[in-house]
């Protein structure tokens, strides 16, 4: 099944759009809601660690323009909804320049409606497993400048790039591109906290068309080579420098997730 503007298969949810879903957002179909009620059945925190995640984000947009970042390429983005990047940064920094870059032909459609008039934010439909096309598009160079410092989001998405796709391999091609003083910003589902949960998750997600690879603290730290790595270090997504003490309860690791932020040199 395709919809009428673009050839979308609807019979398969989408990760951007289940995520989306998870937020509270209005972006998504029928068979996004589906599975997403089907894990939420199987793992009723879900949601919440999304926010969470969502929450993560946005401490760590704010901790990058605090440290004199004013652009940002958001990679594998999904659907930029309320309190995504564009937001919090042009919110702190009005000239901050922001791209979002996601191979979901529907969460980049919606990307290009929801930034229509914002001349400092834009969106490319891309794989960011190729990091020369995403780096060196016509959209990503339009806005963003890597002969100064950028800071390079991947936040809840290198779960979906298998082994064999080499995921450090990638993360390091990107590194390269960064200028010294750039950040970056990771967050990625694990098995830490909660493997009684892990396994059926990730088994509901090989019916799409983005399968997930739960990774190890030691896997997601790895990560990071190249980058010093600030602190708190490797953490469960609450933990990540809260606004508040009273912003991390007795259990941080049922939000099960792993936060970070690296600084290259």
């Amino acid at each position: 099944m395709t919809d009428e503007t673009g050839g979308v298969d609807l019979t398969r949810p989408s990760a951007a759009r289940v995520y989306d879903y998870y937020l509270g957002g209005a972006h998504n179909f029928a068979v996004d809601r589906e599975m997403a009620e089907r894990a939420i059945g199987l793992w009723p925190d879900l949601p919440m660690i999304m926010q969470q995640n969502r929450a993560f984000l946005r401490r760590a947009v704010r901790f990058c323009v605090d440290a004199g970042i004013r652009q940002f390429l958001d990679l594998g983005s999904g659907i930029p909804t309320v309190g995504n990047v564009h937001e919090v940064a042009q919110d702190a920094a009005p000239d901050s320049r922001v791209v979002y870059v996601d191979n979901d032909p529907v969460a980049a459609a919606y990307s290009e409606n929801i930034l229509r008039g914002n001349d400092r934010a834009g969106v490319v439909q891309a794989d960011l497993r190729r990091p020369d096309e995403v780096l060196s598009s016509p959209g990503v160079r339009a806005l963003l400048d890597f002969d100064e410092p950028v800071a390079v989001m991947m936040v809840a998405v290198l779960h979906f790039v298998p082994d064999s796709d080499d995921p450090r391999a990638i993360v390091a091609e990107y590194r390269e591109a960064m200028a010294p003083g750039s950040y970056l910003v990771l967050s990625h589902a694990s098995q830490a906290g909660r493997p009684d949960q892990a396994d059926s998750h990730q088994d509901l997600y090989q019916r799409t068309a983005t399968p997930m690879t739960m990774r190890t603290r030691e896997q997601v730290t790895g990560l990071f080579d190249g980058f010093e790595i600030v602190e708190p270090g490797v953490v469960f997504f609450p933990q990540w420098r809260p606004v508040s003490p009273e912003d991390v309860d007795d259990n941080p690791e049922r939000f099960t997730g792993l936060a970070a932020v690296g600084r290259k040199a």
